[in-house]
């Protein structure tokens, strides 16, 4: 899910940089629906619905509440459903940190109902320590819609706000002091920049792809103004990849756009002497094959760790 301008009219939606026009957004279409058999467990315990076929009309109707707020393409295919943290290799890492290092934060960026914060809370990394954040506030009230919690009853922190917006995520220098920073309500945040070198772990999932070249450099170096000076503090995330960094066309909800991607080597260049100083952390990029309604696309599962 995007941050930046999300924007829904009665004639065009924009999702990050990306314009669709309303004409051609599609209605829900219910035979997307699907759970893997990991996804169907970890939804049957958090949610506490045991049926499937009851399970599937309370995910229904919450996903026809999202995409009447907001058509976005994640909201028509169910791709909000996906549990993408745990299938990063950094993942277990991130778990470690959770339950080792003090007051571990965990930012999910761009989360859409925050289900990979749900999912890293349920495998053991402190609630109160996690920030579901998303430009839309709908969505994040519909996170205790679909998880069926209160504000009371999760303790994890639900940030609405736009990571463009420096009020909210301004770009600042990387901290230098490793040691543990004295623990921050999380519940009282207005904004991200109180956590400034504070963050042990980002995730920024199906984010960065949404923006052009320069923005994404820009959110770059925000999340890196975010993250700990301690070595194993990390960033990771998923998103569009390409063998030659530039432009390439997605077809999204039916119609094609131009994104801009990374190659492997061209984001491992740009995190590791751009971003960060060369050779103070450790870039991780794998590009995964996957079929989107049939078409082959690449797509980059990445990891960036203080050395």
């Amino acid at each position: 899910m995007a941050q930046g301008d999300a924007i829904h009219n009665g004639s065009t939606t924009l999702l990050g940089d990306v314009t669709f026009q309303t004409a051609s957004i599609p209605t829900v279409d219910i035979d997307l629906y699907g759970l893997s058999s990991d996804e169907a467990t970890f939804f049957k315990a958090q949610i506490g619905i045991d049926d499937d076929e009851d399970l599937k009309r309370h995910i229904l109707e919450v996903q026809a509440k999202a995409y009447k707020i907001a058509p976005y393409p994640c909201i028509h295919g169910f791709v909000f459903l996906r549990l993408n943290i745990s299938s990063y290799p950094v993942y277990e890492h991130i778990l470690k940190l959770g339950r080792e290092r003090p007051d571990a934060v965990l930012l999910d960026l761009g989360c859409c109902f925050g289900v990979d914060a749900r999912k890293a809370a349920a495998d053991g990394f402190p609630p109160k320590n996690i920030i579901a954040s998303d430009i839309n506030n709908e969505f994040l009230k519909l996170s205790h819609e679909l998880f069926r919690t209160t504000p009371t009853s999760y303790a994890g922190c639900l940030l609405p706000g736009d990571v463009f917006d420096p009020a909210f995520l301004s770009i600042a220098a990387g901290p230098n002091d490793v040691s543990s920073a004295p623990a921050i309500d999380l519940s009282s945040l207005k904004s991200l920049n109180p956590l400034h070198g504070r963050i042990s772990a980002i995730s920024a999932t199906r984010l960065f792809h949404l923006f052009t070249e320069d923005k994404q450099l820009h959110l770059a170096r925000a999340l890196a103004g975010l993250l700990s000076a301690q070595p194993g503090s990390v960033i990771c995330g998923y998103q569009v990849g390409t063998l030659e960094k530039g432009m390439v066309t997605a077809n999204i909800s039916g119609s094609e756009h131009q994104l801009f991607a990374y190659s492997p080597k061209t984001w491992t260049s740009m995190w590791d002497g751009e971003v960060f100083e060369k050779g103070s952390v450790k870039v991780e990029t794998e590009l995964v094959e996957v079929a989107i309604r049939e078409v082959p696309f690449l797509m980059m599962r990445w990891s960036v760790m203080r050395l």
